[in-house]
């Protein structure tokens, strides 16, 4: 379940060149990419493909927003450094997974002829692409991503399960809402970026 394969398809290559090509090629390409480079029982490439979206994510946070280190122990490097560690070993792996575990449940309900479970930990794992650059603090490219993460889940359930883009999308509504909504702050950064509208 955790593996690497021997013969990876598009963008699932070993190292950060392999990282980085997924990224591009979900982004660009994303019903190609589900279609071929989402392989069954090989989550390990997935895995981590979204524990380095996540790192990314946070560690932007860090940098960039006044106050966003948690006051763990040590002063704000090391208090940073631990909440990363959390992130990547704990948060991101047991996220992914939960969020996995219930988008299985609804798809059991909703689409008969359907991939494993290691596939869908895989559609969700790439899905989180747009996310990397959603630790910047502008609403406005914080939502974008959120909502271009909830496209790309919806394309990847339908190309990866062989379902419809309705079906999909009655889906992978609540766990799309979890992960970009919640997780990535899509819900607030929509909110705010409203507000500021009516402002104007």
């Amino acid at each position: 379940m955790t593996t690497w394969v021997d013969t990876p398809g598009a963008g699932r290559e070993r190292g950060p060149i392999g990282l980085g090509r997924a990224w591009v090629d979900v982004l660009v390409h994303p019903r190609r990419f589900f279609r071929t480079g989402v392989v069954p029982g090989d989550q390990a490439p997935g895995l981590v493909f979204a524990v380095v979206v996540a790192l990314v994510y946070v560690a932007t946070r860090f940098l960039l927003v006044p106050g966003s280190v948690p006051a763990i122990q040590g002063g704000p490097a090391l208090s940073a450094l631990l909440a990363l560690l959390a992130v990547g070993l704990l948060v991101a792996p047991a996220t992914l997974h939960l969020t996995a575990a219930v988008q299985t449940l609804l798809l059991m309900v909703l689409v008969r002829d359907r991939a494993g479970v290691s596939e869908t930990v895989q559609t969700i794992a790439y899905a989180t692409a747009p996310c990397a650059l959603a630790g910047v603090p502008v609403p406005e490219l914080r939502a974008v991503c959120a909502l271009y993460g909830t496209f790309l889940l919806l394309v990847g359930l339908a190309e990866v399960h062989g379902t419809t883009l309705t079906r999909a999308a009655v889906a992978g509504v609540l766990p799309g809402s979890l992960v970009f909504g919640y997780a990535f702050g899509g819900f607030g950064a929509i909110v705010a970026v409203a507000r500021a509208w009516t402002l104007i």
